[in-house]
């Protein structure tokens, strides 16, 4: 199948030392010859060798370049590919597409390097979803897990199950062809010993989005006390630098200030919120009820405490939008006299717990002292172990980290899970086939075996421009 030729900038457009200009397609290597001057014509370079020359429009040389041969399939794409490193001024290397794009090529859409990739069976398209993923990591473990998924690690375990999937489905729809020879006869023992091993594999894989989300978007964060309490400049310390304004006047954070942290290899977004009190400032009452609605929201609530100053109804409204959240209670300003002692809190937390008709929670509390930044180790550490469930590997752990592969998983959990019902409940075995063909086509959708085109091209279409 023959495929136009598409280029573009494939290094961000800003000043910097390189700027790459990919082509890729059947008349990738006719195209560069059209703009490029050196000692031998691309066409007739080995594959896979760099060589130095000039880009020129005409008569007029643009930059002085490096270009990478590569002929397919062995390239990204799997076809004729193309670099031009040239040097990385923004408007050098936008003149140099412009003039590949005058000489055969086309604008290439976001993403379409990678959809290629796909298309022309280079990686599946949990492995495309993975070079995003990649790109826009924000921190440590998202960046392993992605590269575990681009080595194939989803790739390979969806295709374990989808196999043990087809094996069974195989062999049921061959005995209700050839009954004389295959007999099912106790085969719905066997296969609903496979169905519940496949359906907790499945299961886990579900459970592992959880810390797929927290790597890739961050954790939620948003602090939450009374004016004062020393929430700004806990914001502060753990931002490094002075991101809040800290007086010794109640209220001066009225509005949400928002910061993104990287803490023990993940991503806190934290939000810090006005004091929460009772106050009849119109300006500040807004800013509470802000702070209210992103504690409800948030995957972590810091709950500030003055320890210096005794607990008041201003605690007990706090205690009480806070209970059911995951929740961090620090004993702020160690660095004085403290009047707020853990044995204070946890009864307060005791006497919510009536108030609200629910079980007791044991909250983790810790005694820092944002000022001179003690104790912000050990919260750190303590945020890790809430959210990332012991040492994660990612030599044999597969995680999670997006909507789409989640909801397959749920669909096809779905069906085997019919598939056992209908073994319990004695169905005719054409029923377990059924079902058994519906998860391994929502399987599919993971790997995109079994996908649309209309969604090939939604996925795509969120990628950069160039890859």
């Amino acid at each position: 199948m023959k495929r136009d030729t598409i280029a573009a900038i494939s290094t961000g457009m800003t000043n910097s030392g390189i700027g790459i200009v990919r082509i890729s397609g059947d008349e990738a290597f006719e195209t560069a010859d059209r703009v490029y001057r050196g000692s031998r014509k691309l066409a007739a370079v080995p594959s896979h060798t760099i060589h130095y020359g000039h880009i020129t429009d005409g008569d007029d040389v643009i930059d002085e370049v490096l270009v990478m041969a590569m002929r397919g399939p062995k390239t990204f794409t799997g076809e004729d590919t193309i670099e031009i490193n040239c040097h990385g001024g923004t408007y050098v290397v936008s003149r140099v597409l412009e003039t590949v794009l005058k000489n055969g090529a086309r604008p290439a859409e976001p993403g379409e390097f990678t959809k290629r990739a796909f298309l022309n069976g280079k990686m599946d398209l949990s492995q495309a979803e993975a070079v995003i993923d990649v790109i826009t990591s924000q921190n440590e473990y998202a960046l392993k897990s992605s590269i575990s998924q681009l080595s194939g690690s989803l790739r390979d375990k969806i295709k374990d199950i989808r196999e043990r999937i087809l094996h069974h489905t195989a062999f049921i729809e061959s005995a209700l062809d050839d009954p004389e020879h295959i007999s099912v006869d106790g085969y719905g023992e066997t296969l609903r010993e496979a169905s519940c091993r496949i359906m907790e594999e499945l299961r886990e894989l579900i459970r592992s989005a959880d810390d797929g989300r927290i790597m890739k978007e961050g954790i939620q964060t948003v602090i939450v006390g009374k004016p004062n309490a020393g929430k700004s400049s806990l914001l502060n310390a753990l931002a490094g630098h002075d991101r809040a304004i800290v007086t010794d006047i109640e209220g001066t954070t009225r509005d949400v200030l928002e910061e993104q942290i990287r803490l023990q290899g993940l991503t806190l977004n934290i939000m810090d919120t006005a004091g929460i009190r009772r106050t009849e400032d119109v300006i500040e009452k807004m800013g509470v009820e802000k702070a209210k609605d992103y504690a409800r929201n948030a995957d972590l609530v810091i709950y500030v405490v003055d320890a210096s100053r005794k607990m008041d109804e201003n605690d007990e409204k706090i205690l009480d939008l806070i209970y059911d959240k995951k929740t961090v209670i620090l004993l702020n300003k160690s660095d004085l006299e403290t009047v707020v002692t853990e044995e204070e809190i946890r009864s307060e937390l005791e006497r919510t717990a009536q108030r609200l008709g629910k079980t007791s929670v044991q909250l983790p509390m810790i005694e820092i002292s944002a000022k001179e930044e003690q104790g912000i180790r050990e919260f750190e550490e303590t945020v890790r172990s809430m959210f990332l469930k012991g040492k994660l590997s990612f030599n044999e752990e597969v995680y999670i980290t997006n909507a789409r592969q989640k909801s397959a998983l749920a669909d096809a959990l779905e069906s085997m899970k019919k598939v056992v019902e209908s073994i319990d409940a004695g169905m005719p075995e054409d029923f377990y086939s059924i079902d058994l063909m519906d998860a391994y086509e929502s399987l599919g959708n993971i790997t995109g075996e079994a996908i649309g085109e209309d969604l090939v091209n939604e996925i795509f279409s969120k990628f950069c421009m160039g890859k």
